[in-house]
């Protein structure tokens, strides 16, 4: 069964909606680096996890890429 990110990510694909992609990443890129920055918690397993859809939102933009007319 798909993620959510993955759906949303294909969702955007399918659309060929680059931009909603690339504020995606930015967004989550953000919020990794935002809890990384933060002390007093362990927040590693929040950071993988968002690192896994960084993975997943790269892929997404890397199939637009592929798909783009050359």
């Amino acid at each position: 069964m798909p993620s959510a990110i993955e759906l949303i990510v294909d969702g955007y694909v399918s659309l060929q909606d680059r931009r909603a992609l690339d504020d995606l990443h930015m967004q989550r890129r953000k919020l990794a680096a935002g809890l990384k920055g933060r002390t007093g918690f362990d927040f590693q397993t929040t950071v993988e996890q968002i690192e896994k859809d960084i993975i997943v939102i790269e892929a997404g933009l890397a199939r637009l890429d592929g798909a783009a007319p050359s």
